[in-house]
């Protein structure tokens, strides 16, 4: 599922701007030479940056793009909230895309590099121990506030305390924040065993003190931040829409960083409750650009008028970032999936091949790693020394085919009723203490049959989750399935609210501390967190501090092919599928850069035609 997928001010005086410089440089002035960082325009997660300090523009942008016009997305769901960064509430992406800004903005062209944007100068010491950032003097909030060290800090102490779990956990790993100028913000970052830390606080939206409420900032909230990005929100309907201005006073017009970027005057967000009524709204012209997940649809939905005659243009795409898993998670926390016996049987019984064939034009392939098609990748591939050593005080806890790399997921005849792994599935199923009776599979010496309900959101989930349900019917387990609205689904999910549901989780070229909110034991029970699974493990707990700890290369690849065969040795999830490229679907009006990004898409590159007429509403 892709939901994804989305100043003219006034000048500071000379006086005040030569005072910040003196501090800056009495503060730099401290740091032995010898401890600099070798790049101060940028930080990488590991080696260097690509670019050089003073590079014209992103690899990937194209500074003649052109400008104007409108490009409107449409969106399955609704929202309540503007505000993606707290608990409550579901809203949508945009502001902190568009109207926000953060110290670094990240290259979609390297694994893990962002450059300094709100910060003119960032240094970041050797041992990851000390960062510091400079801000740029000419970065101003769109009310021609300057953008200050006060606001860094303030938004550093709302994430951490009221923020989604995700940043409430990387950012109390800070031992100290302060501000020594006006313009200049250092972090002390305890023993620098987290290598992402210095990341994730440069690219975390910053929010204007002056113009946020701290008491209400876990709240849901219609009213937009004050942000220093190229757009403002214009218009919101609630639930429906929202509008975001190009803003003219934008102080960033022409930062390397945004030369290229961010080319549309304006930016619509339509919101469609059902998955259905969107795709009719792309065809209908009524949105722009489409991201498309579903290989029924791609394969023979878009045979319509609109393609044939090049008012719709599709495109596939590659990029080099690892594929993530998508598979239907197993709630642990439910007794009925504690035994890791009923959770394998449960897996060996989806039906891949036929549901590939019948259903997905068989353009998917089948999931077997949540780092799929990289060198992260742990399937078919044996443990190395390195890794031996990491698992070392877990024995048992990856199983013996994983570690050797012979493990591979199921595989049927295609017919939709394999026999052989039904019986691999119901030999399970009696060693876990149940029996087949009458038709229906109960705990021995419980009269209660074997069943629990499926989550979902969408009709492609629904689909897809009635036909595992007939699967499973064969070995007399009773499964119903639920179709729910946007906002229950979320709401339910942050409660860990349901039993099974439909789940994608992307995989990047750099895996760090997205990995801790997904498996960490601190987020199995913590409302809000995405630890769905609930998996509870010491060794992916040891194993998560080791890969954010890794220094070299090699050492990453080791830490994250653990990772992969300890969260497929637990069985926490049924792997499903992954598409090997990505589908984009677009108004011919829509301009794609020619040199298209190496790790992912990036909706800041797009452009309207200039001689185009935006559409109509």
């Amino acid at each position: 599922m892709f939901r994804n997928i989305v100043a003219s001010a006034h000048q500071r005086s000379v006086f005040g701007l030569v005072l910040a410089g003196v501090a800056s440089i009495a503060l730099f002035s401290m740091v032995p030479r010898a401890a600099a960082a070798a790049s101060d325009h940028a930080i990488a997660m590991h080696g260097e940056p690509a670019l050089p300090k003073g590079f014209a523009h992103l690899p990937y942008a194209d500074p003649a793009a052109p400008k104007g016009g409108r490009i409107i997305f449409g969106q399955q769901g609704t929202f309540d909230s503007l505000n993606p960064l707290v608990v409550l509430g579901v809203a949508p992406d945009a502001v902190p895309r568009y109207v926000q800004q953060s110290l670094l903005f990240r290259s979609a062209d390297e694994p893990f590099t962002a450059y300094g944007l709100l910060a003119s100068r960032v240094e970041l010491n050797p041992e990851r121990t000390r960062l510091l950032f400079e801000i740029d003097p000419r970065a101003r909030f769109s009310d021609g506030q300057p953008v200050t060290a006060a606001d860094v800090l303030f938004t550093y102490e709302m994430l951490k305390t009221k923020g989604k779990p995700f940043h409430r956990s990387s950012l109390a790993k800070v031992t100290k924040a302060e501000a020594p100028s006006p313009s200049t913000i250092v972090f002390e970052l305890g023993d620098g065993s987290n290598r992402e830390l210095p990341l994730i606080i440069g690219t975390m939206p910053i929010f204007a003190k002056h113009a946020t409420d701290p008491e209400k900032f876990g709240e849901t909230s219609f009213k937009p931040a004050l942000g220093s990005g190229p757009y403002r929100v214009e218009e919101v309907k609630p639930g429906e829409m929202l509008v975001l201005k190009r803003r003219k006073d934008f102080w960033a017009e022409e930062h390397p960083l945004t030369r290229g970027l961010f080319n549309a005057d304006e930016i619509r967000y339509d919101f469609y409750r059902d998955s259905n009524a969107l795709f009719e709204a792309f065809k209908a012209g009524l949105y722009d650009v489409r991201l498309e997940g579903d290989p029924t649809r791609w394969m023979t939905g878009y045979d319509v008028p609109a393609v044939r005659d090049g008012r719709i243009v599709r495109d596939t795409l590659r990029f080099e970032t690892p594929k993530g898993m998508t598979g239907l998670v197993f709630n642990t926390r439910r007794p009925a999936f504690a035994d890791i016996r009923v959770r394998e049987a449960l897996a060996i019984l989806f039906d891949f091949e036929w549901a590939n064939r019948n259903l997905f034009y068989g353009v998917y392939r089948r999931a077997g790693s949540f780092f799929a098609d990289s060198e992260l990748s742990a399937l078919g591939v044996p443990a190395d020394e390195r890794e031996k050593a990491l698992l070392a005080a877990f024995p048992g806890a990856v199983r013996q085919d994983i570690l050797a790399g012979t493990w591979v997921p199921s595989a049927t005849d295609g017919s939709g009723r394999d026999r052989d792994q039904a019986r691999r599935a119901l030999d399970l199923l009696e060693a876990a203490g149940y029996e087949l009776r009458d038709g229906e599979l109960r705990k021995r010496g419980d009269n209660t049959p074997f069943g629990f309900e499926i989550t979902v959101t969408n009709r492609p989930q629904e689909r897809l989750a009635l036909n595992y349900a007939s699967s499973l019917s064969r070995l007399g387990i009773a499964v119903s399935v639920r179709l729910i609205d946007d906002v229950q689904y979320w709401r339910r999910l942050s409660a860990f609210d349901f039993d099974m549901i439909q789940w994608t989780w992307p995989a990047s070229a750099s895996p760090g501390n997205e990995q801790v909110g997904r498996w960490h034991s601190a987020n199995a029970g913590r409302k809000g967190a995405l630890n769905y699974a609930g998996v509870r493990s010491p060794a992916v707990d040891a194993t998560l501090q080791r890969l954010l700890a890794a220094t070299s290369r090699e050492d990453f690849v080791a830490s994250v092919r653990t990772l992969d065969r300890l969260l497929l040795s637990g069985f926490y999830a049924v792997p499903l599928y992954y598409l090997p490229e990505t589908w984009l679907a677009r108004s011919r009006d829509i301009l794609l850069p020619q040199r298209r990004p190496r790790y992912f898409f990036s909706n800041e590159t797009l452009a309207r035609v200039s001689a185009a007429p935006a559409p109509a509403n």
